[in-house]
């Protein structure tokens, strides 16, 4: 058993390789009027509160370039659509120019503001393409280079200038290097993480929905037999009278009898499949423990590997809910055991008084141990071709998803000869409340 794949959501729709976070026109132009509000305010506290002189005409006017790039563009664009990668670079590359300029004409690497310069780098990791990303990331850092050389000296008192010592200067450019990197490679990775997790579930709520149309296929036949004995009781008085109307010896006597017969049979084909409705219903809704186990081993029985399965535990065996997320998460495991296993693959069903536990064993190779302590994520597999053949690593985590929805957990180890999957449930999460069949209903 190692880690499995998923070949195709149900409707057969590849699925899409997990993409980048994307961010709203909208998110860029407000982020960039939050900045030029507080730009201003800072500029006018210092120059006026405090009483430090600033090249105010040269910082207003770096000011109004970011106001006006935000006016055009709430003009001229639909602020409410995705921006597209390169449009969002170039953007939070002028950023980072713009807060280059305010800082080197008011300190450059000295001003305690330079660590804001990692804000645009961030969000540009958490939102572009990795080249992208890296591409504006060395721009940030080509411009904090450039006002460690170039910038102005920090507004001071009259008569005692600020001179910091070039180590602390260095230490200080530095330190916003590693902010950047690390605050960059941290947001790159989240990023990417919500990315895989946001496909990955996609894809488990696609096998949820159609395991549940199927659960709801008995209901769909009553329905049906219930709206088609109208029509067919007409049908079937109408073949009678024309029977009575023919003359034995008519050649269309027998074809009359015919007809009156199928249309009998028809009425009760559906008259059973009323019943087997509603005995489905109850079907679905329950099965006893051993019976759970033989249906989801059931359709992996032809594919090579044999399997044995046994129950025990004190008492009664216990009537389980038949939910669609069970049979597929521990039908997901199943067919993954089969896959890998030599000769053999042993399910094993314990109860108790407190939980019910299934241990899935395989005679194979066992778990990759680079792969097992990473099974339950998506996108983990050890299948060769993987990729090539449509698989993403998702079997393993859709089978987790599920049971974890249904209460229960599940945990993968290696033993001296294969593979094992435990999966265990509190057994008041999955028994089946008591069930008192009713009378049969009438054939229609």
């Amino acid at each position: 058993m190692k880690g499995d794949t998923y070949a195709a959501p149900p409707d057969d729709r590849p699925l899409t390789p997990p993409v980048r976070g994307t961010v709203r026109l909208r998110t860029l132009v407000m982020l960039r009027w939050f900045a030029a509000a507080g730009q201003m305010a800072t500029v006018l506290v210092v120059q006026f509160g405090l009483g430090f002189e600033l090249p105010l005409a040269a910082c207003f006017a770096a000011i109004a370039a970011s106001i006006g790039l935000n006016l055009a563009m709430s003009v001229r664009l639909r602020l409410s659509r995705l921006a597209r990668p390169q449009e969002a670079m170039w953007q939070l590359a002028f950023d980072i120019a713009q807060l280059a300029l305010i800082l080197g004409l008011t300190g450059g690497l000295e001003n305690p503001y330079v660590v804001i310069l990692a804000a645009p780098v961030v969000i540009g990791a958490a939102t572009l393409p990795g080249r992208m990303a890296l591409s504006l990331a060395v721009f940030a850092l080509s411009c904090t280079a450039a006002i460690a050389v170039l910038g102005h000296p920090l507004p001071w008192s009259e008569g005692q200038p600020l001179i910091l010592p070039t180590m602390y200067v260095f230490g200080l450019w530095t330190a916003l290097v590693i902010t950047m990197a690390f605050a960059g490679l941290t947001a790159w990775r989240a990023s990417a993480e919500a990315a895989r997790n946001a496909l990955a579930l996609t894809a488990t709520q696609a096998v949820l929905a159609r395991e549940q149309r199927l659960a709801a296929i008995g209901g769909i036949a009553a329905a049906a037999a219930h709206e088609l004995g109208t029509p067919l009781a007409t049908i079937q008085l109408t073949a009678k009278e024309m029977a009575r109307a023919i003359p034995e010896d008519s050649p269309l006597a027998d074809d009359a009898r015919l007809l009156v017969q199928q249309a009998e049979r028809c009425r009760d084909i559906l008259g059973q499949l009323s019943r087997r409705g509603d005995e489905a219903d109850a079907g679905i809704a329950r099965a006893d423990f051993r019976t759970l186990l033989e249906e989801i081993a059931e359709p992996f029985r032809h594919f090579g590997a044999e399997i044995d399965i046994s129950v025990s535990g004190p008492g009664r065996m216990p009537d389980l809910t038949r939910a669609p997320e069970i049979i597929y998460g521990l039908g997901n495991i199943v067919e993954n055991a089969v896959d890998f296993a030599a000769a053999r693959v042993t399910v094993t069903g314990v109860w108790t008084d407190r939980d019910v536990t299934v241990t899935i064993e395989d005679d194979g190779e066992g778990f990759d141990p680079e792969v097992l302590a990473k099974l339950g994520e998506p996108y983990v597999s050890t299948r060769e071709g993987a990729a090539d053949a449509g698989g993403m690593g998702l079997g393993v985590f859709i089978a987790d998803t599920l049971i974890t929805r249904t209460g229960g957990k599940i945990a993968f180890s290696n033993t001296a000869s294969g593979a094992r999957a435990v999966a265990v449930w509190p057994i008041g999460a999955i028994q089946a409340p008591p069930y008192s069949p009713s009378a049969d209903p009438q054939p229609i």
